[in-house]
C-alpha cells in the first residue's frame, strides 16, 4: 500500500521545507569537507558563501515535487528515515542545479536581481568570477550523488538523469539566446518573422527540461522499471513546464517587482516570449511597425510603447483564457495518466495554476 502523502502535501509543504532545510548544514558540511581535507586554502569558506547565497533561497517547488514523488511511489514500509534523507539531499541535488544554471542565466541576460537579492555576479563585485562559482556547483551535484548513491541500483540512472537533463536545458537556454543574438535584420533590427509558436514551444521545451529531473530521479531512486510511467510523467512535467514558461512571461511583463523578487528585460533584449509570438498574430500592420521598430531595444519609452501595444490587443484576457485552457488539457492528461501519481500532479498544478511570483 502506497503512502498518501500527496492527498495533503501541499498542506505540509512549509514542513517539508523545514525537514529540507534541517539537512541542508550536512549538505554544506558534506561538500566543503571535500576542500578542507584537501588542505586548500579559503576556497571551502568561498563555495559555502556561494552555497549559502545561491542555492536555498528560492520556493522549491520542483525540488518538492521530487520529495513528494517518492513519497507518493514507495510502500510505506519502505518510508524510512534513511531513505527519506537521501531523497531530501536528491532534493538539494536538484536545487543546486537549478542554482548554477540561474548563475549563468544571469549574467547571460545581465539581469540585476534573482529572489529578491542582487544577482550573484553583480554582489560585492564577484563579476565574471561567478562563471567558475557555478562549474563549482554542478561539479558538486555530481560529488553528492557519488557520495550518497554509489553502489546502489539506481546510481548510474540518476547521473544519466541529471547530466540529460542539464544537456538540455544548456540547448533550450541557446535556442532562447541565439534568437536574441544572432535573429536580427541588417539594421540591428530583431527578426520578428522567426517569433513563431512552434519555434517558441521548442525553445520552451529544452528551456524548462530541468523539471524532468523531479519525476525521473524520484522514480529511479523508488526503483520504478515502467517505461510507460516515465513517457507519460515526463509528457506531463514538460507540459506544466510550458504552462509555467507562459507565466513567467505574463508576470515579467505585468507583473511587479514587490512579488517577482526580479527585474525583467524580455522586451528590451528581444526575448522570443508567448507575449510578442501571440501579439504577432493579432497585430494590425500599423502595429506590427511599432513592434519592429520597440521591440528589442533599451529604450524606456520604446518599453512602454510595447506593452501599450499589447494591452491594447487585449493580451492580458487572452492570456487568462490560455492558461486556462492548459491547466484544463493538463487535468484531461493527468487523469488519463498512471493513478499512483494523480494526487502529486493534481496538487502539483493546482499550486502553479493563478500563481503570482515567478521565482520557484
Amino acid at each position: 500500500m502506497t503512502s498518501s502523502i500527496t492527498q495533503t502535501m501541499w498542506i505540509t509543504m512549509e514542513k517539508e521545507i523545514q525537514e529540507l532545510m534541517a539537512v541542508w548544514p550536512d549538505v554544506v558540511h558534506d561538500i566543503t569537507e571535500v576542500i578542507t581535507n584537501l588542505n586548500i586554502p579559503d576556497v571551502d569558506k568561498w563555495l559555502e558563501k556561494v552555497l549559502q547565497y545561491n542555492v536555498p533561497g528560492s520556493k522549491k517547488l520542483y525540488t518538492l515535487l521530487l520529495v513528494y514523488a517518492y513519497k507518493s511511489l514507495i510502500p510505506n514500509e519502505q518510508l524510512t528515515e534513511d531513505n527519506i534523507r537521501l531523497v531530501r539531499i536528491l532534493a538539494w541535488c536538484m536545487e543546486m542545479t537549478i542554482a548554477y544554471l540561474l548563475i549563468i542565466d544571469d549574467i547571460l541576460d545581465q539581469s540585476s536581481f534573482r529572489r529578491g537579492q542582487p544577482c550573484w555576479y553583480r554582489y560585492s563585485n564577484i563579476g565574471l568570477m561567478a562563471v567558475n562559482d557555478s562549474l563549482l556547483l554542478q561539479s558538486a551535484v555530481y560529488y553528492l550523488i557519488q557520495k550518497h548513491f554509489k553502489g546502489k541500483e539506481c546510481y548510474i540512472k540518476l547521473v544519466e538523469t541529471f547530466q540529460d537533463a542539464t544537456f538540455k536545458t544548456q540547448i533550450g537556454q541557446c535556442l532562447d539566446m541565439y534568437s536574441t543574438k544572432f535573429n536580427k535584420k541588417p539594421n540591428n533590427s530583431i527578426n520578428l518573422n522567426q517569433f513563431t509558436i512552434n519555434y517558441y514551444r521548442s525553445i520552451i521545451k529544452y528551456k524548462t527540461y530541468l523539471s524532468v529531473v523531479s519525476i525521473n530521479a524520484a522514480m529511479h531512486f523508488a526503483g520504478i522499471k515502467n517505461p510507460e510511467m516515465f513517457k507519460q510523467s515526463k509528457t506531463i512535467v514538460l507540459e506544466t513546464g510550458y504552462l509555467y514558461q507562459i507565466q513567467d512571461d505574463y508576470l515579467s511583463c505585468f507583473g511587479n517587482f514587490e512579488t517577482l523578487l526580479k527585474n525583467s528585460t524580455d522586451i528590451e533584449e528581444g526575448k522570443c516570449t508567448w507575449l510578442v509570438v501571440t501579439a504577432l498574430q493579432r497585430v494590425t500592420p500599423e502595429q506590427r511597425k511599432i513592434l519592429e521598430e520597440c521591440y528589442g531595444v533599451s529604450d524606456p519609452d520604446k518599453v512602454k510603447r510595447v506593452k501599450q501595444l499589447f494591452i491594447d490587443i487585449d493580451l492580458p484576457n487572452i492570456y487568462f483564457t490560455y492558461e486556462k485552457e492548459i491547466y484544463d488539457q493538463l487535468r484531461e492528461r493527468i487523469s488519463k495518466s498512471c493513478k499512483l501519481l494523480h494526487n502529486l500532479f493534481f496538487g502539483f498544478l493546482e499550486k502553479i495554476y493563478h500563481r503570482q511570483n515567478c521565482h520557484f
